[in-house]
């Protein structure tokens, strides 16, 4: 079994110190030299160890002032209606949302079964990266039924927002019925969108919303950043 290297120990140890809050946003990281002595290791060891939370997003360097944290984890909340914008901006952050992708196409199995379609129905997917402050935090994948929206690529395309396109569409409200977590690596191509390194650790998670006569709106597939997400799971 290979073993873990010396500066991936150093650079997890210090993303859990700033998940942990022993660290927050704006923060001054112990210098090279400090972070080398405390870990018993050259200050080459530690400078790869930075520049790999550089790379993910979490610290910045000033030249000539030393390496800063760059942002906090993310709250977001999963419960019965899951909100993108407002659970970012509870947190204090500014949502953002990017199209990579907006296409029709047959349905998957996994996609009909759970939107409650006949194999092979046409759906609506909405790919695309959601950001915090400008972050990148999260890819995801939305499916929607087609024959019931004929005209959401177009709304999503102008609004960027599922809950806006839903409720010009005609749905007022939606809840989650089913949100299901698990932990992935990232692919090659989710560690570009959010500037990770690829197999970092992600955030998995599926879920289901109806409507209010519990008809299947949208099937949502989600891979969170794992260290800039911090996931609560509530009733609301």
């Amino acid at each position: 079994m290979s073993r873990i290297p010396v500066w991936k120990t150093i650079a997890l140890s210090l993303t859990e110190d700033i998940a942990e809050g022993r660290y927050g946003e704006g923060d001054q990281l112990p210098t090279e030299a400090q972070l080398a002595a405390t870990h018993g290791v050259n200050r080459h060891t530690v400078r790869r160890a930075l520049a790999d939370l550089a790379d993910q997003g979490l610290v910045h360097a000033r030249r000539g002032a030393g390496v800063f944290v760059a942002a906090r984890p993310t709250d977001y909340a999963i419960g019965k209606r899951v909100r993108f914008h407002k659970n970012i901006a509870a947190g204090g952050r500014i949502p953002g949302k990017r199209i990579l992708t907006l296409l029709t196409r047959a349905a998957d199995a996994a996609e009909a079964d759970a939107l409650g379609l006949p194999a092979g129905a046409q759906v609506h997917v909405y790919d695309g990266l959601s950001l915090a402050d400008g972050q990148p935090i999260a890819v995801f994948q939305s499916v929607f039924p087609a024959a019931r929206f004929p005209g959401l690529p177009e709304v999503l395309t102008e609004t960027r927002s599922v809950t806006a396109a839903l409720q010009r569409l005609g749905v007022a409200d939606f809840t989650r019925v089913s949100t299901r977590l698990t932990a992935r690596p990232a692919s090659a191509t989710q560690a570009l969108h959010l500037r990770l390194n690829e197999g970092a650790p992600l955030m998995f998670s599926t879920g289901i919303n109806v409507d209010p006569d519990g008809q299947p709106v949208e099937y949502g597939r989600t891979w969170f950043a794992g260290d800039r997400v911090t996931l609560t799971v509530g009733e609301d």
